[in-house]
């Protein structure tokens, strides 16, 4: 089935055999797949021979002759069952890749060999080797037809944008870096080529750095100026004429901040002092005049009141007063705010001025160790040139930026798209039918809880019995007779579902030695030599073992016709029914299935055509 690795075990087998083969049958087609055994010393073969046809025969020796090799083998016979493209569904997250489901991936169906026909621990075939209990886990819903291809494609498509959206992000990142520090770049060339003389010592914003330097591109060398230090100076007059700007807008801050405080001071003492004089508010107002009145006045009570008047005229006092100073704080935070903000834009130009000083100092240096000013230009005209070459534009970082935002809405487009999927609930619906007809095999082979319905937990790779209160896993129960019950119905369960829905699986399962768990000891199991007499006359219970093989036809000709059954077994029953389905004599010493005058193999070189 393409497997490379040479399995079979030491001894006649191996020395004696030279080709291995098989023939398959589809339908209208018949495949036969033959296998040079490795040379002397080596552990695999990768060769092969194919041969199609409505009927094919078993090729005489001298027709054996590689014509192909085991990429060949799984590839046909892949098309051959059915399988569709497809790739295995592998979160994003995780660490493992992807890869496509070929007939490699059914074989762990197929086979239920003597050692592991009764197991507890292992259910598939190879099962048990190193990865491959996940990788029947990624197939397995493709086997069972519940990953169409549309699925594949689309998180095929996913990975693929996500990939691109990740590689686009990187370079907007980047872009962005190398744009934000373009301009102070472009400020420092600027400063240089001013010190050198290629341009004019005058001011200029960050914007027009770029257009300047350009312009510095066409320079050509000049006689020598006679004072090469005089950008320097130009440059740090305007920094100490900036700094003490920049001193008497502070000076102007911290007078108006000052006025500020003693203000608030006032106000809150004039608040306080109105608070006091508050209760006043409860005696009685003037309906005429709106005016409050003292009640001990003399128009009241025909007496002076001096108290009233000085306690209504210093309530007047602090309105007027608490009016003049609440009206004059917005002007007051209005020239707050100017200063600050004049302060902040001076200390913004003497940096910039400061980054000039130290590119036209650097200049100045370059002057002195080169001898002229045009040595010095040329330097400095190379490194503009080479700046503007690697300048990204603007226009490069938007079209980055656009390319963002059509990935992420084909992302998210994508992903809209696998969320309308339901594959996992076709996964548990295939899993529920298996179930359906799982529970029954095992009920009619004896299986211990076989009352109980039963399930193939595609986490744990086993079969669960849904006891109610506490479910029982095949690796906690007792028995071989138990665990070939929860093998087989497993998978006659699986391939019932598999071929009534003609889903891409092999029609056919190898059982080895399944009766070897209804005999009381490994050393009376072998002693039945294969006959029907010696059946009989061994220590076993004919009437489980009559009932596992009647089981077995049953499933090959009522619950999935067409399906083939492949038992390698000692135990041999006289029913008629049973000799029918026998496709061998016993295979005794003598006769053998290799016959013991069959010569060893010599050590010979490759075969003929192989690689």
């Amino acid at each position: 089935m393409g497997r490379s690795t040479f399995l079979v075990p030491e001894g006649t087998i191996h020395d004696r055999v030279a080709w291995y083969a098989v023939i398959y049958r589809f339908a209208g087609e018949e495949v036969l797949i033959a296998k040079p055994a490795p040379r002397s010393g080596v552990a695999s073969c990768s060769t092969a021979m194919v041969r199609r046809g409505s009927v094919v025969e078993a090729p005489e020796p001298e027709e054996l002759l590689v014509n192909d090799n085991d990429e060949g083998v799984v590839s046909l016979l892949s098309k051959l069952v059915g399988i569709p493209d497809n790739i295995t569904d592998v979160p994003i997250d995780q660490s493992r890749s992807s890869f496509e489901a070929t007939i490699q991936h059914t074989v762990y169906y197929l086979f239920q060999k003597q050692e592991f026909v009764t197991s507890k621990t292992q259910l598939f075939y190879r099962q048990d080797e190193d990865y491959q209990q996940q990788t029947i886990k990624d197939t397995m819903p493709i086997v069972l037809g519940v990953s169409g291809k549309d699925k594949f494609q689309l998180d095929a498509q996913l990975r693929a944008a996500n990939r691109e959206l990740r590689l686009n992000a990187k370079l907007v990142q980047q872009t962005k870096e190398a744009t934000a520090g373009s301009e102070t770049k472009a400020i420092t060339l600027l400063s240089e080529a001013r010190g050198v003389g290629i341009l004019p010592s005058t001011g200029v914003s960050a914007g027009d750095a770029i257009s300047l330097l350009r312009q510095a591109l066409s320079w050509r060398p000049t006689p020598v100026s006679a004072d090469d230090g005089q950008q320097v100076s130009i440059i740090e007059r305007e920094i100490s004429e900036l700094r003490e700007e920049r001193r008497e807008a502070e000076v102007r801050i911290k007078a108006a901040q000052q006025f500020a405080g003693q203000s608030r001071g006032f106000e809150t003492e004039v608040k306080e002092q109105q608070d006091r004089l508050a209760s006043i508010k409860a005696l009685p107002k003037n309906v005429e005049t709106g005016e409050w009145q003292w009640p001990f006045a003399e128009k009241d009570l025909g007496m002076d009141s001096p108290v009233a008047a000085a306690l209504l005229g210093e309530l007047r006092s602090l309105d007027r007063e608490l009016t003049a100073v609440t009206g004059e704080r917005p002007v007051l935070d209005a020239y707050l705010s100017k200063q600050i903000e004049e302060s902040s834009r001076l200390t913004a130009l003497i940096a910039q001025r400061e980054l000039e000083l130290s590119a036209a100092i650097a200049a100045s240096e370059v002057l002195a160790e080169m001898g002229n000013r045009n040595n010095a230009a040329a330097r400095v005209v190379g490194r503009i040139s080479l700046f503007l070459e690697n300048l990204v534009p603007d226009e490069e970082l938007a079209k980055l930026l656009n390319e963002e935002r059509r990935l992420r809405r084909r992302v998210e487009e994508l992903e809209e798209r696998l969320g309308a999927d339901d594959s996992d609930s076709r996964l548990q619906a295939a899993l529920s039918n298996i179930a359906q007809h799982m529970s029954g095999y095992i009920r009619e082979l004896g299986g211990e809880f076989g009352e109980f319905p039963a399930r193939l937990d595609l986490r744990s790779l086993t079969v669960v019995i849904e006891r109610p209160g506490r479910p029982v896993y095949m690796y906690k129960s007792g028995g071989g007779a138990n665990h070939l019950a929860y093998h087989l119905g497993a998978m006659l369960a699986f391939h019932r579902f598999t071929t009534n829905y003609n889903l891409p699986v092999p029609r056919f399962m190898l059982i080895d030695q399944p009766t070897q768990v209804y005999f009381p000891s490994e050393a009376s199991y072998k002693s039945v030599g294969g006959t029907v007499e010696e059946t009989e006359q061994g220590d076993i219970d004919l009437e489980t073992v009559r009932r596992l093989f009647a089981l077995l036809l049953r499933f090959v000709t009522e619950d999935a016709p067409g399906f083939q059954l492949i038992v390698s077994e000692h135990a041999n029953l006289r029913d008629e029914w049973f000799q029918a389905a026998l496709v061998e004599e016993p295979w005794t010493k003598p006769p053998a299935l290799v016959p013991d005058d069959w010569p060893d193999l010599p050590d010979l070189p490759p075969v003929a055509g192989s690689v």
